[in-house]
């Protein structure tokens, strides 16, 4: 079936070229202002409907999807990228299965549009309301997860935004196919042409024009890497909600239980390791060496994971293929892989200051059954997600019941953590009055 083009360009092989002109961007970015326009206005209803039409069509479709997926891997495989590259990178027909749950998760969530968030009547009579309103013309620059090309559309339209769509170059056979799915099944069910688009171009020309889109595009969303995230938020003269990188620590307490110690920290490390909730180092305190760090290495080593241990660690532990000395650096970056970091630390105040200086503000988790241990570390642990007696893979928009989320937030204006449905939305002040006229003063 040939479907229509979700970019505004008739010649399909535009979306393929490696440079693209400045104007070439700006017409997808004008294009989706009324799109955005239409958007607003919709129903909920009509928005749930466009996006259940969404997900059937991803099943539908699913040989198709594959089939563009695995152009990617191969051409990804060829390049040399790492396995966790490859792994965000990679469809499979249970991933599909489970982007397409997101999308319908979405659907059935409460719209946030034209909710209230405050209200009152001043002295003069003025009744005043502050209601939530889209944003408007949104885009997406991220990197490798073909997901997110699907997340991000379902909830740019439950949520009344436009989105433009700027993936990496070694996804853009999975991306143009995901597009091109959402955007036929999203039109013919009532959605404007336009709601969502495929930027032009895969190298960095295209990236830069996008970014300096000012008054043609209302936010900006970087999401992927370090380097990305900092190119988009020292460039941008677009407004840019920061996504960050996860460099998660588990920290087990001296009164950690030892039943439930193992378990978690090997469900933040190795459930998914080049997801940004992965966690990329293990804090033990020094009374609980001997006791618990065996059994909790065992497992990480039996899940696949190589353990770069410090000194302290190191000695404790017997000899292994995989346990080695760690290096100064293996604390300050995540792995994305099947390793882990592990420090010892003196005590919780030690936990909590090794977290400040290597930490990234996404992610933090205690081990520990001592309420007043468990108080201090989330009181003190300045992070977007703070967890006790629990995985890091927690944090996350669907466990939080947001749905698909657009992105995880470690800054802290506007938005902070999981970015759901009312991350996307602005606010707007509704003033009624009865004639009032506002004196001089």
């Amino acid at each position: 079936m040939q479907r229509s083009s979700p970019t505004t360009t008739a010649d399909p092989t535009v979306a393929d070229a490696a440079a693209v002109s400045r104007d070439d961007v700006l017409a997808c970015a004008a294009a989706a202002r009324p799109a955005a326009r239409i958007l607003s206005g919709l129903t909920s209803a009509v928005k749930e409907k466009a996006l259940l039409a969404m997900a059937s069509a991803l099943g539908e479709h699913a040989a198709e999807l594959l089939a563009a997926n695995a152009e990617d891997i191969a051409a990804g495989t060829a390049a040399g990228m790492t396995p966790a590259l490859l792994d965000r990178l990679r469809l499979t027909p249970q991933r599909i299965d489970g982007i397409g749950a997101a999308l319908r998760q979405v659907a059935t969530l409460p719209d946030p549009v034209g909710e209230t968030i405050r209200g009152s009547v001043l002295p003069n009579g003025l009744r005043l309301t502050q209601i939530r309103v889209p944003l408007g013309v949104v885009a997406m620059i991220y990197e490798a997860r073909p997901n997110v090309t699907v997340d991000a559309t379902g909830i740019a339209v439950r949520s009344g935004n436009a989105v433009l769509l700027r993936g990496s170059a070694s996804a853009r056979h999975s991306n143009a196919a995901l597009v091109s799915v959402l955007h036929e099944a999203g039109v013919a069910a009532g959605l404007p042409v336009n709601f969502v688009q495929l930027v032009p171009g895969t190298d960095r020309s295209s990236v830069s024009h996008l970014m300096t889109a000012r008054g043609l595009v209302d936010v900006i969303i970087p999401r992927g890497g370090a380097g990305l995230i900092s190119t988009v938020v020292n460039g941008s003269t677009v407004p840019v909600l920061e996504t960050g990188v996860g460099n998660c620590h588990v920290y087990l307490d001296a009164a950690a239980d030892p039943a439930i110690a193992a378990d978690l920290v090997v469900n933040s490390k190795a459930r998914r390791p080049s997801v940004c909730n992965a966690a990329e180092t293990l804090l033990v305190h020094r009374d609980r060496v001997a006791d618990l760090l065996p059994d909790v290495v065992s497992g990480l080593h039996a899940a696949g994971v190589t353990v770069h241990a410090d000194a302290t660690a190191l000695a404790a532990l017997p000899p292994h293929p995989q346990t080695v000395p760690a290096t100064a650096d293996n604390f300050d970056g995540e792995f994305l892989s099947l390793d882990m970091a592990i420090a010892v630390v003196d005590d919780l105040d030690a936990a909590i200051a090794h977290i400040d200086a290597h930490g990234t503000g996404h992610t933090e988790a205690i081990v520990t059954e001592e309420i007043a241990a468990a108080d201090a570390f989330t009181q003190r642990v300045d992070a977007a997600a703070v967890m006790v007696n629990a995985s890091t893979a927690f944090t996350d928009g669907g466990e939080f019941g947001f749905g698909a989320e657009i992105g995880i937030s470690t800054q802290k204006l506007h938005a902070r953590g999981p970015m759901g449905l009312r991350e996307l939305t602005s606010s707007k002040y509704l003033v009624v009055g009865t004639g009032q006229t506002r004196g001089s003063s």
